[in-house]
């Protein structure tokens, strides 16, 4: 037997067992937090050393260090064996009067060492280069001691055991299993054949079918380059074959995948996280982002369809598009575990006790009918829940280095300098930190995944917003949509990445593609904060009203992007529609409306009286 046999062969039942652990917590009630979040940690650690391991290539072929694996792992097992042996002391002694003990010392450090190094074989170096440097803040600048700081870091809830790493281990893992094993259950070919049902006919069909396939799946999982994968194998070659070029095909499935994040009822897992930091419901968070993530899809179909009529493009032959109620038909009852889940929330159950419901649904409603039926395996199982365990690594770990850099921040009181040095840099000026925080976002998005990025913002530049005057929900989904939208945001876009690979497209083109497609996206953060209606915070008129205002500015938005609306558009109009866009979705209430409806209307009458044709170009099938 091979070694990677061998490995594989233990991921198994440590991955199944991890994923069993978190649904029996669900059901039976957790332990306290140390232990529970203790215990997350350390299936988390075991599966990254055995998974990840630490390879040596300078004799130029890559051996595994199995040795330094052992000493990680050593390290971590006397760090989490003392929390777990000596629980009682951990919880009786005097936080930060109580001196460590050199045991205590030992543990932590090594806690330290072996947490950032797990995260650096999962996600890279960028977030555990953040920790070590807001840790050298702490001791270097504010000289706190280091006993005090590794008291802070390693022997309370407010470290490396922190609120996020809670997040991790209650939330966010059964939502990654119920993911998994709705997979296994062939809901994505559902998804698929579901939008291609509802837009394939149409013009630039599949552009909007990876839209719409992309929404969906993002409602059962929370990663970007994900989506890409599942989707993009399908869309992207369908889009190239009608006619979209390579570089715009990448571009959307991109932009439509990122947006799963975003996606109720299961979004990224920094919807989690600020569901806690704002101790509110996670179903809380879902109604905060409801009409966002559909403004966000209105705008990239619209990107697609405003591309398409440009270009001439017609939909796929009807030969090759499924008929709706068949789909529904065959495989509509997939859509049961998740109406399970909405139906739970809005109940009032919480939500992990609803997406262990959902999981637990997940076979027995596949069994319900012949053609899902045959596609089941027992062995698929296991092998979910194994992928569940092992897709909640990265977040995990995430959880628990960032756990170093809020703990920092919170011991040193850097949080509230940072947010008077914004207020300061910004001048009182609302917008300017507005896109300060947007600019971080990105940037932050660029080196590490959604979930350390929104905490980073949230500790450092959300403060700032908030005390001049945003709202909390706006401020937090703020941060969280720029945190997501790094990921289609050149130099560093994952999600464009995985595209362009998929559709052999140059990387800078296909980016820059994304950064035109979801433009509109990035304008809907400012829309909330100014319209905190988008939120559904306030009365249903000012809801309602709000909504149809942005849905037209969007549209315009795109339309002016990518220069067609009803017929090809001139520079000047071009101009005129983001103009208006501008207004309607940025200055709110009716003044902005008038703008934008006025400079609207100027555009269709010109398009009118000069009777200009709807498409210049030639039409391909």
């Amino acid at each position: 037997m091979t070694g990677k046999n061998l490995i594989a062969r233990v991921v198994m039942p440590i991955g199944v067992a991890m994923a069993l652990y978190h649904m029996w917590v669900i059901a039976m009630g957790p332990p306290q937090a140390l232990i529970f979040r203790g215990t997350h940690l350390a299936f988390a650690l075991i599966l990254v050393y055995l998974l990840y391991p630490f390879m040596d290539t300078k004799e130029g072929e890559a051996r595994r260090l199995v040795w330094l694996d052992v000493l990680f792992v050593a390290g971590g097992t006397l760090a989490l064996g003392h929390l777990f042996i000596d629980y009682d002391y951990f919880i009786n002694r005097i936080i930060y009067i109580d001196d460590p003990k050199p045991l205590d010392v030992v543990a932590g450090v090594a806690l330290v060492v072996v947490v950032m190094d797990a995260t650096r074989r999962v996600i890279g170096w960028a977030l555990p280069i953040t920790a070590i440097l807001f840790m050298g803040w702490a001791l270097a600048i504010t000289k706190v001691d280091p006993l005090t700081l590794l008291d802070q870091l390693y022997m309370t809830t407010e470290g490396v055991f922190g609120s996020t790493l809670g997040v991790s281990a209650a939330y966010v893992t059964i939502f990654v299993v119920f993911g998994s094993v709705m997979e296994r259950t062939g809901t994505g070919r559902l998804f698929m054949d579901f939008a291609l049902a509802l837009t394939g006919r149409q013009a630039g069909g599949p552009g909007k079918v990876a839209v719409v396939s992309s929404s969906l799946f993002g409602t059962i999982s929370g990663s970007a380059v994900a989506n890409v994968m599942v989707d993009g194998p399908i869309t992207i070659p369908l889009m190239k074959r009608t006619g979209f070029s390579k570089h715009f095909a990448a571009g959307v499935e991109s932009v439509a995948s990122t947006g799963g994040q975003i996606m109720p009822p299961i979004m990224g897992a920094a919807a989690f996280v600020m569901a806690e930091f704002l101790a509110v419901p996670y179903f809380q968070v879902i109604v905060w982002a409801l009409i966002p993530s559909i403004l966000y899809y209105v705008a990239c179909f619209g990107a697609v369809h405003f591309e398409a009529k440009r270009m001439g493009l017609l939909g796929l032959p009807p030969a090759e598009v499924p008929r709706l109620l068949t789909v529904l038909k065959e495989r509509g009852h997939l859509f049961i575990p998740i109406a399970i889940i909405l139906g739970g929330m809005i109940m009032g159950y919480s939500a992990p006790y609803c997406a262990l419901a959902g999981t637990l649904a997940c076979f027995p409603v596949a069994m319900l009918r012949a053609n899902t039926r045959q596609e089941l395996r027992w062995s698929q199982i296991p092998e979910a829940l194994e992928d569940g365990a092992r897709n909640t690594l990265a977040v995990a770990l995430a959880c628990a280095c960032a756990g170093l850099v809020i703990g920092s921040i919170t011991l040193t009181g850097l949080g509230i300098s940072f947010t008077n040095w914004i207020i300061g840099l910004a001048q009182n000026s609302l917008l300017l930190a507005l896109v300060l925080t947007a600019v971080a976002g990105i940037i932050l998005g660029m080196g590490m995944p959604t979930t350390p990025a929104y905490i980073v913002m949230v500790s450092l530049m959300v403060p700032a917003i908030m005390k001049l005057g945003v709202i909390e929900p706006a401020a937090h989904m703020f941060a969280f949509y720029f945190a997501i939208l790094s990921a289609i945001t050149p130099p560093v876009a994952l999600a464009v990445y995985a595209a362009a690979s998929l559709a052999k497209a140059d990387l800078w083109k296909s980016g820059w593609a994304a950064v035109k497609i979801g433009a509109a996206g990035f304008i809907v953060p400012f829309m909330f904060v100014f319209q905190p209606a988008l939120l559904m915070i306030g009365d249903w008129p000012e809801i309602i009203h709000a909504t149809i205002s942005a849905c037209i500015g969007i549209a315009m938005l795109a339309g002016g992007l990518h220069g067609y609306f009803r017929v090809h558009l001139r520079v000047d109009e071009r101009a005129m529609l983001i103009a208006g866009a501008l207004a309607m979705t940025l200055i709110p209430g009716w003044v902005g409306d008038a703008i934008g409806i006025a400079l609207l209307a100027i555009v269709m009458g010109t398009q009118k009286m000069l009777a200009r044709p709807a498409v210049a170009v030639q039409v391909k099938s």
